[in-house]
């Protein structure tokens, strides 16, 4: 499968006029030389949209970092100034010390940013679109990739895709493959959509797939915790503690993301298979107990048939899957004693 073709520094003309925060789009629109993949599940060449930010120390090392599907580019914060999505564990004097390090991180492909629409996209696509990035902005070679629910899947495609660009390999919660049972509350959260676009009711349907991906998210210490309280009665039904809080996750939700997105991101996680084998970039797996969508035994699984060197930490938590974004205080001495000996902090 042909990758994505280099493309010039001058292509992305942010990346030079502001070289601490640099962000940009890579497009076809701006150079004859462009950008082009064939996804794996397209039909022949595409043109190709990134958005990228990459922010940090002058001429440090780069990390890639990449979340969930929900996940976007402002990884340490936005252009206006406001948090990123881990600004807790990125940013400067943080786990990954923007003192020492840049990062850099993209808007997740979807079905839009191709002139020519895929049948679906893989997390190799997400990948070879990281790696002509890299390329691109003349990096030459990441220190470390690290990656989370979606983005440790594809981390582990651009290591066995991309093995001569990457340094170390550092995932959250993310394994080879989707378990069965994820598929299944995914699957079902997919066709709430499909059902939602058939009846006219899209806002709706979005909502209530996010309200059911929520109960796959967290754990259950969590919720007995939180929402074990009697129902009251209003609206003619009882309404229980619990339903607030995925009333309040689907609306807020529907105001950030789309359908098309949400379908086409949901299904590359279920499409997602890299052999470990494959891989040979030392690794770091970080996995939860309590984490009913990646189970701690895949990652045993995942560290067990790594061709490279690979160690397993085990982090308690009762928040299930999420526990990448709530347990910061947790995770920031195991990533910065994954990322030092990379970035010389």
């Amino acid at each position: 499968m042909p990758h994505l073709a280099n493309s010039s520094l001058e292509d992305c003309p942010a990346a030079v006029v502001v070289p601490t925060h640099a962000r940009g789009t890579l497009t076809a629109q701006r150079s004859s030389r462009h950008l082009s993949l064939q996804p794996k599940y397209g039909h022949g060449a595409s043109e190709l949209v990134v958005r990228y930010q990459w922010t940090g120390a002058p001429d440090a090392p780069t990390i890639i970092v990449q979340g969930g599907i929900s996940a976007d580019r402002h990884v340490a914060g936005t252009e206006q100034g406001q948090p990123g999505w881990w600004s807790e564990l990125v940013g400067h004097g943080r786990a990954i010390d923007l003192a020492h390090c840049r990062v850099l991180s993209i808007d997740w492909l979807t079905h839009a940013d191709f002139d020519s629409r895929p049948r679906a996209i893989s997390s190799e696509d997400q990948a070879d679109a990281l790696a002509s990035l890299v390329a691109a902005l003349g990096i030459g070679r990441v220190a470390a990739f690290v990656g989370s629910s979606y983005g440790a899947m594809t981390a582990l495609a651009f290591a066995a895709r991309h093995p001569n660009k990457l340094e170390k390999l550092i995932l959250l919660a993310g394994a080879h493959r989707a378990h069965p049972m994820a598929t299944a509350q995914r699957a079902i959260q997919r066709q709430i959509l499909r059902l939602g676009q058939a009846s006219g009711q899209i806002n709706e349907a979005l909502a209530l797939a996010r309200q059911l991906a929520m109960t796959t998210y967290r754990g259950n210490e969590e919720f007995a915790r939180r929402f074990a309280g009697a129902p009251d009665y209003r609206e003619g039904r009882f309404h229980f503690p619990v339903e607030d809080y995925l009333e309040h996750a689907g609306r807020s939700f529907v105001q950030r993301f789309d359908l098309e997105r949400f379908l086409a991101l949901s299904e590359s996680i279920d499409l997602h298979d890299v052999a470990p084998e494959s891989v040979s970039v030392p690794a770091t797996l970080i996995g939860f107990p309590s984490d009913r969508l990646v189970p701690l035994a895949d990652l045993c699984e995942l560290q067990r048939r790594l061709c490279g060197s690979a160690t397993l930490e085990v982090v308690d938590s009762p928040y299930g899957h999420d526990a990448f974004l709530k347990e910061t205080n947790k995770l920031a001495p195991l990533l910065r004693q994954a990322v030092s000996c990379h970035c010389g902090a």
